[in-house]
């Protein structure tokens, strides 16, 4: 069962696929993992986000509501079909000149402004250098900021995301608390 699973689940793969967004980027998932509810603690208006592997922009597109014309959503991935995806979406709600579009690179996913949030969202475990890219987020975030990490319970073990834990202290953050997000292990840090 541990290969059918793998492959049914798109485990032991680095990057998920444009096309498996519709998997868990629809409506279906709003009612136990609403983008609205679970950001409005952390983004406020005027804010600088940073959205770490945004898929087609689940999160961006209700941040980008949140932060109104005073603030910006940073939409940083290393897939220009996601970015172009969000785009699109982005258009459509009326919210495209508060998104800025950042094509990463496999080694540096953001070295931009400091940000004020960073969400990286069910992505984590797709990078290949943690403690690189929890470093590269550390430096971006500005002091009294927020970083809101979360893993996917069916891709990462307890133990796995543990270990991404203490790589992010030891990159810079501060442990505040484990919020509960539906379907996932996850973290919020503090600078």
């Amino acid at each position: 069962m541990g290969k059918l699973a793998d492959l049914i689940f798109f485990r032991n793969h680095r990057l998920c696929p444009r096309w498996m967004c519709f998997t868990f980027d629809n409506r279906l998932r709003r009612l136990v993992q609403n983008p609205d509810k679970m950001i409005r603690p952390f983004v406020n208006e005027g804010d600088t986000v940073l959205d770490c592997g945004p898929g087609i922009g689940y999160f961006t597109i209700p941040m980008a509501r949140r932060v109104g014309d005073s603030g910006k959503v940073i939409a940083a991935d290393i897939q220009e079909s996601m970015l172009s995806g969000i785009e699109k979406r982005a258009i459509r709600a009326g919210v495209q000149n508060r998104i800025v579009f950042y094509l990463s690179r496999r080694d540096l996913i953001y070295s931009g402004e400091p940000v004020d949030f960073i969400l990286a969202f069910w992505m984590a475990h797709e990078v290949p250098d943690v403690r690189r890219f929890f470093t590269q987020l550390a430096d971006a975030l500005q002091g009294g900021g927020r970083f809101l990490l979360a893993e996917p319970k069916i891709h990462v073990s307890k133990s796995h995301f543990e270990s991404m834990v203490d790589t992010a202290c030891r990159a810079g953050f501060s442990l505040l608390e484990r919020p509960s997000v539906s379907l996932s292990h996850a973290a919020l840090f503090g600078k």
